[in-house]
């Protein structure tokens, strides 16, 4: 089986983190998104991959060709942007003649068992329950199963069941046709060719098509969900399991972290969920739920919360205080 990964996106709502590199390589839990993806589709067997790049593609192809040279892989350039529709419109002669694709959108991590998907009779599609389904794509089921209706950031949705951006397609031949319809007839959502819109059309003309309920989802376009993304892989035994108390002596380690190569470390508190990249330098400083890219410095440093990128440098403020009884001193004001 073809993976099919659109990775063409800027990450506005990333920013400033994306104004130096593409959304897909923020770095989450000792990886970086697009490598937490392909290194699932990896364990599931796939080692034929096509890459929809845009935004800062050179770098993506760099990091693909790079940290994956063993996998088979295509890069296809969407220019123009006119959606994901448009985007798997464009790479159309990369997997027009496969027997069945799986689409992963390359800022979405999702936990699901890949193998059990591919092997499905039917045409699959991810999908989560989500308290907002009028932000994004939402299937609609029938008795039998089987999706009736698919509909694009509905006004009025009448399902809660959002698409989470995993697809796989059986005869992909028939979703090339469904695409080239949308955009010769200029069906678009929201000024974009959406890949839902050619589904639908799909099932009118008689595709069988199923969902698969993801047990986490994390669409990791904007901070809070790309913390949460990285305290939920962190959260894996791996991570868990790991002790940096003899690396790092002389300073608090609270699992789960990960730390990576090369760092220094000196009277500080790390953890829990935190993930730190190579070469970064912590002096003094508490950080809790946060990741820092490689090659920063951190010196007296109190971050919660925080997303730090790489190459940056932040120093806090270091006090000695004699107090007296029954004082109150508050920083926070």
């Amino acid at each position: 089986m073809k993976a099919v990964i659109p990775v063409a996106g800027v990450g506005s709502k990333l920013r400033p983190h994306t104004h130096t590199q593409p959304k897909s390589l923020v770095p989450v839990a000792d990886n970086t998104i697009l490598g937490h993806i392909v290194e699932k589709l990896i364990q599931a067997g796939i080692e034929d991959f096509v890459f929809i790049i845009g935004y800062m593609g050179e770098k993506i192809e760099r990091y693909i060709r790079t940290k994956y040279p063993q996998l088979k892989v295509e890069f296809v350039v969407q220019e123009p942007r006119e959606g994901l529709g448009h985007a798997l419109w464009v790479a159309r002669d990369t997997y027009k003649d496969e027997d069945s694709i799986l689409i992963m959108l390359g800022d979405a991590i999702v936990d699901v068992d890949l193998q059990a998907i591919i092997e499905a009779p039917h045409s699959v599609l991810g999908v989560k329950k989500v308290s907002k389904p009028s932000l994004f794509g939402v299937s609609e089921v029938g008795t039998d199963e089987f999706i009736v209706r698919l509909v694009e950031k509905p006004i009025i949705p009448k399902s809660n069941f959002a698409l989470v951006g995993l697809y796989k397609i059986i005869q992909p031949r028939k979703l090339v046709e469904s695409l080239d319809y949308i955009i010769k007839e200029d069906i678009r959502t929201q000024q974009e060719y959406h890949l839902t819109d050619a589904l639908m059309h799909m099932i009118r003309n008689g595709e069988k098509m199923t969902t698969w309920a993801v047990d986490h989802w994390f669409d990791c376009g904007k901070k809070e969900t790309l913390l949460e993304a990285n305290a939920t892989l962190l959260s894996r035994p791996q991570f868990r399991e790991r002790d940096y108390s003899q690396q790092y002596p002389g300073n608090i380690i609270i699992p789960p972290v990960s730390i990576g190569d090369n760092c220094t470390i000196t009277n500080s508190i790390i953890g829990p969920n935190v993930a730190i990249g190579d070469n970064t330098s912590i002096y003094r400083s508490t950080l809790s739920n946060s990741i820092i890219g490689t090659y920063s410095e951190l010196r007296y440093a109190l971050m919660h919360d925080s997303i730090i990128g790489s190459d940056a440098s932040f120093k806090g403020l270091s006090h000695s205080l004699n107090i007296g009884d029954s004082t109150e001193i508050n920083f926070g004001q």
